[in-house]
């Protein structure tokens, strides 16, 4: 994931165009699980509540491109199927990743495309796997647009108002985005060491 102390500078580089490719790719295409997409958008709601963007166009046009994002990691896993499994670790494609996303599909089922909006990595391969998994269409929309609604205005919106309530807000944003980035690894690490206990336990059961 990109440091974050980079993140003012890349927005400022890309623009409200390049912030919709990027959430764009973080939500449906396998490679974009390192692009920084919760810090991204809400230091851009921030940067919006002094002037830098519009913050309704910012929240629409990231709304739609996460929709878009997921649907079309949906279609690419429906495609591919079970060749997903067996296709050979690179520089992108980490079969880690694929257990990870099928573990919390497990847990949460069909709800997990909403839920998987606020869990960096989980976000990428979610629709894939819904794809894979021959979810309903239907049923992925709902969830997919109920997550992506729920998650642009809360990251958008969150740094809007945040900017708007705390003056020099430019002197906090980088902790404060530090804070978002932990925050989003917990659900993570909270799975890792749950797993962990129960592996420990196993031998006990026996």
């Amino acid at each position: 994931m990109m440091h974050f102390i980079q993140i003012i500078p890349l927005i400022e580089a890309i623009g409200l165009v390049g912030i919709f490719l990027f959430i764009f790719a973080e939500s449906g295409l396998f490679f974009g699980f390192f692009l920084p997409g919760d810090s991204l958008l809400f230091t851009a709601g921030v940067l919006a509540s002094s002037g830098h963007f519009n913050i309704f166009l910012l929240f629409f046009g990231s709304f739609i491109c996460a929709v878009l994002g997921d649907s079309f990691g949906y279609f690419f896993g429906k495609k591919m199927g079970p060749k997903i499994f067996s296709k050979p670790d690179s520089f992108f494609w980490n079969k880690k990743n694929i257990e990870k996303t099928n573990m919390f599909y497990k847990r949460h089922g069909d709800k997990t495309v909403t839920l998987a909006r606020f869990v960096p990595v989980v976000r990428t391969f979610a629709p894939i796997m819904a794809g894979v998994g021959e979810m309903r269409y239907k049923n992925f929309l709902f969830w997919n647009i109920l997550g992506g609604m729920l998650w642009t205005s809360f990251m958008s919106f969150g740094g809007y108002f945040l900017g708007n309530s705390i003056k020099n807000v430019d002197k906090f944003i980088l902790p404060i985005v530090g804070l978002i980035i932990f925050i989003s690894i917990i659900p993570i690490l909270f799975q890792f060491l749950r797993k962990s206990k129960k592996d420990d336990l196993e031998p006990l059961k026996q």
